[in-house]
């Protein structure tokens, strides 16, 4: 795996574990916030052709 498959993944891995925490904080802005970073991080692993956990993306 490269580097950058590596980073887009962990990426989308950051951004899912900071809306997990940030729904049990109950953090309406903090929910946003990570919805928004998350979307663009599974928009990037899809355009790539990376398979994301949830088998989304891949070609």
């Amino acid at each position: 795996m490269g580097g950058f498959t590596e980073a887009a993944l962990e990426r989308v891995r950051a951004a899912r574990t900071r809306l997990d925490a940030a729904s049990e904080a109950d953090d309406a802005y903090e929910v946003a916030m990570a919805e928004d970073e998350l979307e663009d991080a599974l928009r990037l692993a899809r355009k790539h052709g990376l398979s994301t956990e949830d088998g989304v993306g891949g070609q």
